[in-house]
């Protein structure tokens, strides 16, 4: 099958504008992150403006944000343990040499 100039031509030109699609794309993405992130930042300092009892509930949010980390390291570590356990059970070697 031979290839005519303009098969050729066209080629080129999809492979060209193959080119900027990332870069289109990226772009678009940190756009619409950007918006998002500003209206939720703005949201919620206009949310901090209302409330007028600020240390409850600033103790409030750390409490919740403590019990959500050690949650997570719990869970990690639960993970890491069963994972353990499955592989010694499946009798996979352990060893990194």
């Amino acid at each position: 099958m031979l290839l005519t100039t303009d098969s050729v031509k066209n080629s080129l030109e999809i492979l060209k504008m193959m080119d900027w699609i990332p870069i289109v794309f990226v772009t678009f993405k940190f756009l619409v992150l950007g918006t998002g992130m500003f209206f939720a930042v703005k949201w919620h300092y206009d949310q901090g403006k209302k409330d007028k009892d600020k240390k409850k509930e600033m103790r409030a949010v750390l409490r919740a944000g403590g019990k959500v980390a050690a949650l997570f390291v719990l869970s990690l570590l639960g993970l890491g343990l069963l994972t353990f356990v499955l592989i010694r059970t499946l009798g996979m070697d352990l060893t990194f040499l």
